[in-house]
């Protein structure tokens, strides 16, 4: 099971990143062709070429690298060899500032686009997703300061609205980053609208990286759902217990039940242990004894029994909604989320530089390996909402003003463009040791992130 996990979450990982990798390459090399410059070579990875392919009248070689994590397309250059005087006109160094700005701008931007596609794919499919509809908040938290009552649904926060929980928790996010109150629109149980002013001020920067609503004492309405077996999955272990469709627990290792949440917990909790559960069927009380099987959920250990809850058609209605838009309404909402993505990860790389935010939000391959396999476990919905993601990152992360990175190249021409004339090669030398230097140390960051986290689970 380890290894199956293991080479599940590598394929998962290696499949989004050789997506965006190339992506970004495509969108270089399709805009250094569009001004006639000549591509000597499209590689995803680095060091020594493993397949090696010459294509198209220029010869273009179409590589993979054995170092996979990143990759880069390279083109006739003066600066980089002796060029024929017939192919001066076609050598990168040759051309415009303009076209040199387009061509090193176009791999950021690919990855944008194609962030802007997966999401517009997502938002046109539909998907089912959790009304923002409030429990009771806690005492002593800022919801229960506010007078947030239990069954309220959110209508908008601070005049953005929203459909579905994650929407809530995505403007609460970016309100909560500017410091400002949060104003949460709702209507209640009765049907009448009233205004939550939720203080955030005990909200420190460092609390972002966490789950916000519940620090703000807001989490998702939950009905009692009477504990009624609804599904049976074939050969599971409530199955082999003699569990049918219809069963209702009463009792879990002794422990009376009264709602599914209650079943669900118990079961979760008790992996590999074997419990009696006490169920009710056709008015007659029947004792079995079951194992959860033990199943792995991210870093956890969990149990599971192959049992679903009865549906409720009613209920379901009221908690949950189907977000579904036209071609042009996603295509609409998709720019205004990748947009709004890459400014909060811009504040959020701003914050990190001033210390505001902990540097331990920084993610490296191991992590990200990880939700590329959870995500993907969770199916291709939640698998393409990766990939926007990191794709979202990647584009902002090359636009960064840092020598070597795309966003230094564009840094350098814009001093082109002020002076009147290209850097002197001293300059340029001394801007790729700097930023080969940051760069190493985000590195650094990103893998000590990832074995702290790997380590203290």
């Amino acid at each position: 099971m380890m290894f199956g996990n293991f080479f599940f979450y590598l394929g998962a990982f290696a499949l989004a990143l050789g997506l965006l990798i190339v992506v970004h390459e495509l969108g270089h090399y399709a805009v250094a062709r569009l001004c006639g410059v000549k591509v000597l070579r499209f590689s995803v990875g680095f060091g020594r070429p493993l397949l090696l392919k010459r294509l198209g009248m220029d010869g273009t070689e179409w590589v993979i690298a054995a170092f996979p994590l990143g990759g880069y397309v390279k083109m006739l250059d003066e600066r980089e060899g002796p060029v024929a005087p017939h192919e001066l006109a076609r050598a990168f160094n040759r051309q415009s500032v303009w076209k040199r700005i387009l061509v090193v701008a176009a791999g950021p931007l690919a990855n944008l686009l194609l962030a802007i596609l997966l999401y517009s794919l997502l938002f046109m499919q539909g998907a089912e997703e959790l009304r923002p509809i409030l429990a009771a908040p806690p005492a002593a938290s800022a919801a229960a300061a506010a007078e947030v009552q239990d069954g309220e649904t959110v209508r908008s926060v601070n005049g953005t609205p929203v459909a579905t929980w994650q929407e809530m928790r995505w403007a609460l996010l970016q309100v909560a980053l500017e410091h400002a109150p949060v104003i949460l629109e709702v209507i209640d149980q009765r049907q009448q609208i009233a205004f939550r002013r939720v203080d955030t001020q005990a909200i420190s920067a460092a609390d972002l990286e966490k789950d916000l609503p519940t620090l703000l004492g807001l989490s998702p309405y939950r009905p009692r759902i009477k504990p009624v077996i609804g599904k049976v999955s074939g050969d599971s272990v409530a199955e082999q217990a003699g569990m049918r469709v219809g069963d209702e627990f009463v009792a879990i290792a002794g422990r009376p039940v009264s709602t599914w949440s209650e079943v669900a917990t118990a079961i979760r909790q008790a992996p590999g242990v074997s419990l009696q559960f006490d169920v009710r069927r056709d008015a007659v009380l029947l004792s079995m004894q079951a194992r959860p099987a033990e199943v792995e959920e991210g870093r956890l250990r969990i149990g599971r029994m192959g049992i679903q809850v009865r549906d409720d058609p009613a209920l379901r209605a009221m908690l949950v909604t189907t977000v579904h838009y036209g071609v042009f309404a996603a295509l609409g909402k998709a720019t205004v989320l990748t947009w709004d993505t890459s400014i909060f990860s811009l504040k959020m790389i701003g914050k990190m530089i001033v210390g505001e935010v902990s540097w331990k939000n920084l993610s490296g391959p191991v992590t990200i390996a990880d939700y590329a396999g959870q995500s993907a476990r969770l199916g291709w919905p939640y698998y393409l909402k990766f990939m926007a993601l990191i794709s979202i990152s990647l584009g902002v992360l090359n636009l960064l003003p840092i020598p070597i990175l795309d966003g230094g190249h564009l840094l350098y021409y814009m001093g082109e463009i002020i002076t009147g004339g290209p850097l002197s090669e001293r300059i340029m030398e001394i801007g790729q040791k700097i930023g080969l230097f940051l760069l190493l140390m985000l590195m650094a960051f990103a893998f000590y992130n990832d074995i702290n986290r790997l380590f203290s689970g």
